[in-house]
């Protein structure tokens, strides 16, 4: 009974958002009422009282400080992504920069290939935390995708490198958690996502366009994947789990693009890229790509950005922070001002910035519901619930094992935090099943990486750079299905790999 009145909460977000198509603060709201009532009464021993050891309101007011203070970090993620893209529509970048692919190729698809897979994974790898489909969406919109369109491109296409997101920063959690080899760790999910990513390529170029796909659509897909996966790969078994969504989207755009230039024969498009005339517009991109790469990878600096934090913390159990200068929001106002600066466009970004203000609202509103439902399912036990009765399948186990990563970046909007979660869920399950942990530790890598195909918080992202406020529902419709598709071919992968399936 436990597990069932647990899992109402989600079943109510999913059936309003993927069935009846209603938005994210209306499905948020009824799944928040749900695991309100069962945490103050029904949910037994789980309730939030008896939970945190404190009288009710001082848990539920330290349920709602994680929740505010989880939407502050990512709403500034996203008022700079939303500023960015009114800065570069206003001078007009967006257009020069649709010019310019049109002008590589007119083909859509490779287009979204182009976008929603290599500066999706790049962006990923650089900053991760929902930026790459708050900044990919309008980018697909300019080229002329419909909205609803372009938040699916750019959500299907990043995600097999949302396990190396932000330099790594969800594969480090596991790593810092189970303490497994570095190389091992990475090598086993970036495995995964080579052998399994074909599956979001097919539906990234399908869903680029209306018409059926024929050979050379397929032919360029599977180019797609080995320009990225090859290095990708390579970079996870010997180097770790910082650099292969970043460093492998670099290598895999620069050899797509020579492909392009060789095999994409068309009467109508030039196949040159005007470089030097596009450095204005992409310079906000670039000093982003700069300070990311410099915060990041080189240790003094790293540790100088990261170690300045405000951080607060109630009755030992409630627990908030923020890095400014570490944050990646933080990392795009700078991108956004000193590339206005650079480029003499500064008079631009006040408009901008209002611009962004004006369309955060109701954005803020759908995040603070979501995770508020997120926090109540955590402190009053009924995601622990949930995972614990998931561990008692047996040998099925392996199979389920990656669907415990997409339950919790659902919840939570983050492969990080799921990771932070589930990851010791999968080390016990492992040794009590007998079964090797690096594999469930990768499975619980990968399940949350296909989680943020569906997540809330990176549809709100999206859909509120695209103008589809109110409309999450429609496009989390139709995606799930991938994302459960890619999910089930993961888990008997899984079990394959860990000598369950013979």
């Amino acid at each position: 009974m436990p597990i069932l009145i647990a899992a109402l909460p989600l079943v109510c977000v999913l059936i309003g958002m993927a069935v009846l198509r209603a938005s994210a603060i209306r499905s948020g709201l009824a799944g928040l009422a749900l695991a309100t009532l069962f945490a103050l009464g029904l949910f037994g021993p789980f309730s939030l009282a008896d939970a945190a050891g404190l009288p009710l309101p001082l848990a539920a007011g330290g349920t709602l400080a994680e929740a505010l203070t989880s939407a502050f970090n990512i709403l500034w993620i996203i008022l700079p992504a939303l500023a960015l893209y009114a800065f570069q529509n206003r001078v007009g970048a967006i257009g020069r920069i649709r010019d310019a692919l049109s002008g590589l190729t007119d083909n859509k698809r490779i287009q979204a290939l182009l976008i929603a897979w290599f500066f999706g994974l790049f962006i990923e790898g650089a900053a991760g935390f929902g930026t790459p489909v708050a900044l990919g969406a309008p980018l697909l919109l300019g080229l002329g995708y419909s909205p609803v369109r372009a938040v699916m491109l750019a959500l299907v296409g990043h995600a097999a490198g949302v396990s190396f997101g932000a330099v790594g920063t969800p594969t480090l959690a596991q790593l810092e958690l189970s303490g497994l080899d570095p190389q091992g760790v990475a090598g086993h999910v970036a495995a995964l996502h080579a052998a399994l990513g074909w599956l979001l390529l097919i539906a990234t170029v399908r869903l680029a366009d209306d018409g059926p796909l024929n050979r050379a659509d397929i032919g360029w897909a599977l180019a797609a994947g080995v320009c990225f996966f090859i290095p990708s790969l390579a970079l996870a078994a010997l180097a770790g789990p910082e650099l292969p969504s970043l460093a492998g989207a670099l290598i895999g755009a620069a050899l797509f693009v020579v492909l392009i230039r060789r095999f994409d024969r068309r009467d109508t498009v030039s196949g040159d890229l005007p470089v030097r005339a596009l450095l204005a517009d992409v310079a906000p991109y670039l000093v982003i790509v700069v300070l990311v790469l410099t915060t990041r990878l080189i240790p003094p600096l790293q540790a100088a950005t990261s170690e300045v934090s405000f951080g607060w913390d109630l009755f030992e159990r409630f627990s908030g922070s923020f890095a400014p200068l570490y944050h990646p929001g933080t990392l795009l106002w700078c991108g956004l001002f000193i590339g206005a600066a650079l480029t003499g466009r500064l008079a631009a970004t006040g408009g901008a910035a209002r611009e962004a203000l004006g369309r955060l609202v109701m954005v803020s509103v759908a995040l603070v519901i979501m995770l508020s439902l997120s926090r109540l399912m955590v402190q009053s036990g009924m995601i622990t619930t949930l995972a614990d009765a998931a561990a008692q399948t047996g040998a099925f186990w392996p199979m389920l094992a990656p669907s415990v990563g997409v339950l919790g970046t659902f919840i939570t909007g983050s492969a990080t935090t799921s990771n932070i979660l589930f990851t010791e869920l999968q080390l016990s399950a492992a040794q009590t099943l007998n079964l090797p942990p690096v594999t469930m530790v990768a499975a619980q890598g990968f399940g949350s990486a296909a989680g943020n195909i569906i997540a809330p918080h990176n549809i709100i992202a999206g859909a509120a750079t695209v103008g589809l406020v109110g409309r999450e529902g429609e496009v989390l419709g139709r995606v799930v299905l991938i994302c459960t598709a890619y999910t089930l071919l993961g888990g008997l992968l899984i079990a394959v790999a860990s000598g369950m399936v013979v």
